[in-house]
């Protein structure tokens, strides 16, 4: 695994997690070579994706150095260790799971937790999560963020859900310190016509829309 203050760094800059949810396995190894081509290092693949964690080794022994492969979706520790064992550099929930920030502690692997309300995103925090991925965002929106983050400035946050290529630089705007896009980056359309090419060409839009929005808090 990559020193954890690289692991954060390749989360922040240039600020776009991939969340890729598939029901095969068979055409990551393409995602994750076209997300790294459009300028998006870090991919997050779903406890739900079969042979998840085999997808997590296959990327790994192909990008060890140009792409973070993450595992998400993960419910409880058990999951957390087999994840990390296989490679994983850093672990996403959909909630709020103390025991999974525990056991990312123990084996010194970033973790993303979820929450949604201030009181949940407050508790992730103090728990110990490196981020606090907020959602569904979608139904909350930038303006959410903003709210939040006046009280608790120093909460780094990650929205997931109902980020797309028109929000992802108002939250951005609104102090979060990354995003996560799932279908809205690697579509069904594109994994069902293997559009490779349109996909680095989606990503990279991504990463120049984050990367306008810090231009203009500067």
């Amino acid at each position: 695994m990559k020193p954890r203050s690289e692991i954060l760094r390749q989360i922040v800059h240039p600020g776009v997690i991939a969340v890729i949810r598939a029901d095969s396995s068979s055409q990551l190894l393409h995602v994750a070579g076209a997300l790294k081509n459009g300028g998006i290092a870090a991919m997050e693949v779903t406890m739900t994706t079969p042979d998840a964690l085999e997808v997590i080794r296959a990327v790994n022994a192909q990008f060890r150095d140009e792409i973070l492969i993450g595992v998400g979706t993960v419910l409880d520790a058990e999951t957390c260790r087999m994840a990390l064992l296989a490679g994983a550099s850093f672990v996403v929930t959909p909630a709020l799971k103390k025991d999974v920030i525990q056991s990312c502690r123990r084996y010194g692997a970033p973790v993303i937790c979820g929450a949604y309300t201030p009181t949940e995103i407050l508790t992730a925090w103090e728990a110990g999560a490196d981020f606090v991925k907020v959602f569904p965002a979608d139904s909350l929106g930038p303006g959410y963020i903003k709210a939040v983050k006046a009280p608790l400035p120093q909460i780094e946050i990650i929205p997931t859900g109902g980020v797309d290529l028109h929000t992802a630089g108002d939250f951005i705007r609104a102090g979060c310190a990354a995003v996560a896009a799932g279908s809205s980056l690697v579509s069904r359309k594109i994994l069902d016509s293997k559009n490779w090419a349109e996909l680095t060409s989606t990503a990279a839009k991504f990463a120049a829309a984050v990367a306008q929005a810090r231009r203009s808090l500067a």
